[in-house]
C-alpha cells in the first residue's frame, strides 16, 4: 500500500537519488541538495502556518511505499504561483490586421508576455520512479494534493493551473527555446532551465523576454508545430489531470512552449466529487465495493491513499481495512474524504 504524505527532513537523501536518476528532460524536481533542503524547508514551514488567505505557501508531498518506507515519487503544489513575484506565460492571442485601402481582413496568431496566472494556485513537481506500472500510484500522487486544497480550501485560490513539459528532441533540445528564447537569452534551453531553477517569475524573465507580441507565423515550422505539446515524460501527469477536470486553454509556457492546463475548482474531481465520511467498523459483506482515494480531512498530518472499501456514496460513513486504517492513523470516528478512482 502507498500513501501520500507531507515531505520530512528526512526525506532530503532519498529526494537526492530520485533527482540523480531523472531524465534530463524532467525539470519537475530540485537538481542540487540546497535546492532540495530550500524545497523541503519551505514545505515544513508552509504546513505549519496558519494563513487566512493564499500567500507564498508551498506544499511538498512524496509517495511512500508501505513496503519498505522508500520515496517513490513526488508533487507539489504552491498557493499562488506569483506570490514571489509574477508568474509569466505566453498567452495566445489573435491579433486582427485590417487596411481599408486594399480591403483586405485578417487575423494573426500572436504570443503575447503576460502574468495572467499570477493570482492562481500552482500545481508542480510531479515526478513518479517507476512509470512501467503507474496505476494507481501516479493518480493517487497527482490528485492527492488538490485532496488537501479540498480539506483546506481557505489556504488555496479557486483557480488552479500546470504548466506541461514542452517538446525537446533526442539532443535535449527545444525547437520553440531556439527560435524565440536563446535570441534573448544567448543560452541554451537546459542551461537557462539550470539558471533559474524551473521558476517562471524571476525579474530576468521580463528584462530579457519580449515585450511586444510575437508573431507566430514567423516563427520556424518546427516551433509552431512544438507550441502546445507535451513532452514524453509528461504524457502521463496530462492524462491524470485531464481527468481531473483540467484544459488547456489559451497559455503556454515561455520556455518550451508547453500546454498550460487551467481549471476553476468546481470543475475538479477531487473537490466536486469528494465525499466527506466517518471512519467506521466493517461494512456488511455485500455491499457494493469499488476503487477509491481516501484523504484525511485534518490539515495536520495530512495523508492519502488509495484503497479497495464498500462504496462510501450509499452511506454516511465509511468503512476502511485495517492496513489502509494504519497508514491514513485514522480511527472510528475520525473524518475523511473520499473520492471514486
Amino acid at each position: 500500500m502507498f500513501v501520500v504524505r507531507p515531505v520530512e527532513t528526512s526525506d532530503i537523501p532519498a529526494l537526492e537519488s530520485l533527482a540523480t536518476a531523472a531524465t534530463h528532460g524532467v525539470h519537475t524536481l530540485p537538481r542540487t541538495r540546497k535546492a532540495t533542503e530550500r524545497a523541503v524547508e519551505r514545505s515544513l514551514a508552509s504546513f505549519a502556518a496558519q494563513p487566512d488567505l493564499p500567500a507564498d505557501e508551498s506544499y511538498f508531498f512524496v509517495l511512500e511505499s508501505g513496503a519498505d518506507k522508500s520515496i517513490a515519487g513526488t508533487a507539489a503544489l504552491a498557493a499562488t504561483a506569483g506570490a514571489s513575484g509574477a508568474f509569466f506565460a505566453f498567452r495566445n492571442d489573435v491579433l486582427q490586421q485590417v487596411s481599408r485601402d486594399l480591403d483586405i481582413s485578417h487575423n494573426v496568431h500572436a504570443l503575447t508576455l503576460c502574468s495572467d496566472l499570477s493570482g492562481h494556485s500552482q500545481l508542480s513537481g510531479f515526478y513518479l520512479r517507476d512509470r512501467s506500472r503507474p496505476e494507481p500510484q501516479a493518480d493517487l500522487l497527482s490528485r492527492a494534493r488538490l485532496l488537501f486544497a479540498a480539506a483546506a480550501p481557505h489556504r488555496f485560490s479557486e483557480k488552479f493551473f500546470a504548466s506541461m513539459s514542452g517538446i525537446i528532441d533526442a539532443s535535449l533540445r527545444s525547437p520553440f527555446w531556439e527560435a524565440l528564447g536563446r535570441k534573448f537569452f544567448q543560452m541554451g534551453f537546459l542551461e537557462a532551465e539550470r539558471m533559474i531553477e524551473g521558476a517562471r517569475n524571476r525579474t530576468l524573465i521580463v528584462e530579457l523576454m519580449p515585450h511586444y507580441p510575437v508573431y507566430v507565423p514567423l516563427l520556424p515550422a518546427d516551433a509552431q508545430a512544438a507550441m502546445g505539446q507535451v513532452h514524453a515524460e509528461g504524457e502521463l501527469p496530462f492524462r491524470i489531470l485531464s481527468n481531473e477536470g483540467f484544459e488547456p486553454d489559451e497559455y503556454i509556457d515561455i520556455f518550451d512552449g508547453g500546454p498550460i492546463l487551467r481549471a476553476h475548482r468546481n470543475a475538479l474531481r477531487s473537490f466536486s466529487a469528494s465525499l466527506r465520511r466517518r471512519v467506521a467498523g466493517a461494512a456488511a459483506a455485500d455491499a457494493p465495493r469499488g476503487m477509491f482515494l481516501v484523504a484525511t480531512a485534518r490539515e495536520e498530518k495530512f495523508r492519502v491513499t488509495a484503497v479497495e472499501c464498500a462504496s462510501p456514496e450509499l452511506s454516511e460513513s465509511v468503512h476502511l481495512p485495517e492496513a489502509a486504517r494504519r497508514v491514513l492513523d485514522v480511527h472510528d470516528g475520525d473524518a475523511v474524504l473520499c473520492v471514486k478512482l
